[in-house]
């Protein structure tokens, strides 16, 4: 998927300080999924030795039995604080979160879709 262009059209600011980070085929001791009012779906409470525990796209992981997963790539669950106006370079969409870096340096990490709006060329 190539690189879309977006202004940000809300704040959005992190509430995960530590986020989850992993590498391909750590292994996963799964929890409750997401139920909010976003429709984020397929969100998965995740946890890894030695880590807090992060909401995980259900996508990545690979169910072993009932509770525990296998990742199946590297992940972060990194959110980047945005302003309104901020301008970013989403790569890749996962249930209503766009992964971004910043246009202007080298901070990356997931913000909602729905703060974003593609930015005109």
């Amino acid at each position: 998927m190539g690189a879309t262009k977006y202004v940000v059209i809300q704040d959005h600011t992190s509430e995960y300080p530590e986020p989850i980070t992993f590498a391909k085929g750590a292994p996963l001791s799964v929890g409750e999924e997401y139920k909010g009012p976003e429709s984020w779906d397929n969100w998965l409470f995740c946890e890894t030795p030695g880590q807090k525990g992060g909401w995980v796209p259900a996508q990545i992981i690979e169910i072993v039995n009932d509770k525990t997963a296998r990742a199946r790539e590297d992940y972060t669950a990194k959110e980047l604080d945005v302003r309104v106006g901020d301008l970013l370079v989403g790569s890749k969409i996962l249930n209503g979160w766009v992964w971004c870096k910043r246009s202007d340096g080298p901070e990356a990490g997931w913000v909602p879709l729905a703060n974003l709006q593609e930015a005109r060329q």
